[in-house]
C-alpha cells in the first residue's frame, strides 16, 4: 500500500438517535418512540394494541396515541387488524412495516468485502460479496465499498447508481465521490461498517489494524459519509457481530452476558455484558487475539510475541485444527475466568471450516477448567454462532437499526 491518504472533512455522522433518555424534550421523545418501535418489532405480524403499548412502556395512552400516529404518518407502522377485548369494542392492533426502513451492513475484512441490505425486521434483502485487498490503498478500498453499497441499495429508489443490481459480485465500479450520494434513497437510514480493530468507534477513526499499520489515524467514517451522503457508523467486526446477536433474540445470547469469538483472518472477541456491547473507555475492549499466552513465542503482527492469534492461526496453517481449537480454548478460559460470562459463541470463516472441532475443542478446555475449580457441572457452554459468515455484515447493519429500537448503545 502506497500510504493511506488522510481525508479532512467537516462531515460528521453517527448512530441514529434514540435509546438514551436525556434532559431535553427532543431526546425524551426519541427514547419513547424507540420503546414503542421496539415493542412493535417484537410483536411481529400479529401486532400489538395501543393499550398494551401503554402498559408495557409506562407511557400514558395519550402519549402512545401521539407516537403511533406519527409512526403511521411516517409509514413505519400500520394497522394489523382488530383484536377482541373484554367489556369493550375490539382494539385496533398495530404492526411494524419492515420495508419502511433499511440499513446497509459492510464487513470489511483483510481480503474480502461482504455487504448486506437489511430491513427493519433484520431480514437480509440483498447482499454482495467479493475479494478485497485491504492493503491496496484508501482510494481502491473506499471505491470498492461505495460501489458495493450502491449496488445493494439499487432497488430502493432514486439516488442509487444504475447498472449495479443487487446480488452481483463486488466490483471496482462506483469509485470516488463522483459516483453520486445516496441521500435521495428515502428508506435508507445509513451504513454500518465493521472491520478488524483496533479503532475508535466513537470518532470512526482507525488505529493500527494488525498487519496494516498504514491505516493508523484514517477517518474512515467521515470519508465514507462524505462519499455516500448518508450517516455512517464504524465499529470492530467482533462488536458488530456481538450487537447483532444481542438484539436478534438468539438463543443463549439475548439479554445475557456472553463472548463472541471470531476466528477468520484474525482473532478477536465481542463482549456483551447484561445485554449491552462492552467497548471500554477508549472503545478498545475485545482485543482478545493479542493476549500473550506463550512468553517468547512466535512474533505476532501486532509486534508482541506469543499472542493467541499468531499461535492459533499458525496451527491452522499447519493443518492442526485440533491444536488451534485447544489454543482458542485456553484463551477463552482466561476470558471466562475474568468475566464469568454465561456462554461462549464461536464464529468466523476459519471456524466455519471445521465447526464441530472448534466447538468441542474449546468446550473440552473449558470443561477441564471447571472441573479443576470444582464447578464441573457448571462449565460455560460453547456454541456455534448463528447466521454463518454473514454474521458480521448483518451486525454492522444493526449499528444503525438497534438504536432506532432502543437497543443500541453509543
Amino acid at each position: 500500500m502506497g500510504g493511506v491518504k488522510r481525508v479532512r472533512t467537516a462531515t460528521t455522522a453517527g448512530p441514529v438517535s434514540g435509546g438514551v433518555a436525556g434532559a431535553n424534550l427532543g431526546a425524551l421523545r426519541s427514547h419513547n418512540t424507540a420503546l414503542v418501535l421496539g415493542l412493535l418489532r417484537d410483536a411481529g405480524a400479529e401486532g400489538i394494541s395501543r393499550l398494551e403499548l401503554a402498559e408495557r412502556t409506562g407511557l400514558t395512552p395519550q402519549a402512545v396515541s401521539k407516537i403511533t400516529a406519527r409512526l403511521r404518518a411516517q409509514g413505519l407502522a400500520a394497522e394489523a387488524g382488530r383484536r377482541a377485548s373484554t367489556g369493550g369494542k375490539p382494539r385496533t392492533v398495530l404492526r411494524l412495516v419492515p420495508e419502511a426502513g433499511h440499513a446497509v451492513g459492510v464487513h470489511l475484512d483483510r481480503d474480502e468485502l461482504r455487504v448486506a441490505l437489511v430491513d427493519l425486521d433484520g431480514s437480509v434483502v440483498a447482499e454482495r460479496r467479493g475479494e478485497l485487498d485491504l492493503g491496496a490503498g484508501a482510494e481502491a478500498v473506499l471505491g470498492a465499498v461505495c460501489g458495493a453499497v450502491r449496488g445493494v441499495v439499487g432497488g430502493l429508489g432514486a439516488g442509487a447508481c444504475a447498472g449495479t443490481g443487487a446480488g452481483a459480485d463486488v466490483g471496482g465500479g462506483g469509485t470516488g465521490a463522483s459516483g453520486g450520494g445516496l441521500a435521495g434513497v428515502g428508506s435508507l437510514l445509513g451504513v454500518g461498517v465493521a472491520l478488524p480493530g483496533p479503532l475508535d468507534h466513537a470518532r470512526g477513526v482507525l488505529h493500527r489494524v494488525t498487519g496494516f499499520p498504514e491505516w493508523d489515524g484514517f477517518p474512515l467514517r467521515d470519508a465514507l459519509a462524505e462519499r455516500l451522503g448518508v450517516p455512517v457508523v464504524v465499529d470492530k467486526d467482533t462488536n458488530a457481530a456481538a450487537l447483532g446477536l444481542a438484539v436478534g433474540g438468539e438463543e443463549g445470547a439475548a439479554g445475557r452476558s456472553f463472548a463472541y469469538l471470531h476466528l477468520g483472518t484474525g482473532l478477536g472477541a465481542g463482549l456483551v455484558i447484561d445485554g449491552s456491547v462492552h467497548r471500554g473507555a477508549r472503545t478498545g475492549a475485545g482485543e482478545f487475539g493479542h493476549q500473550v499466552i506463550q512468553l517468547d513465542g512466535p512474533l505476532c503482527g501486532c509486534g508482541n510475541r506469543g499472542c493467541v492469534e499468531v499461535l492459533c492461526l499458525g496451527a491452522v496453517a499447519r493443518g492442526e485444527v485440533a491444536e488451534a481449537a485447544r489454543v482458542l480454548g485456553v484463551a477463552a478460559g482466561n476470558l471466562v475466568g475474568l468475566l464469568d460470562i454465561d456462554v461462549v459463541l464461536l464464529g468466523g470463516r476459519t471456524v466455519a471450516g471445521a465447526p464441530g472441532t472448534y466447538v468441542s475443542g474449546v468446550g473440552e478446555v473449558l470443561g477441564a477448567r471447571a472441573r479443576r475449580e470444582g464447578t464441573g457441572g457448571d462449565a460455560v457452554p460453547v456454541r456455534l454462532a448463528p447466521r454463518g459468515e454473514r454474521i458480521v455484515a448483518e451486525g454492522a447493519a444493526q449499528l444503525l437499526l438497534a438504536p432506532l429500537f432502543g437497543r443500541g448503545d453509543d
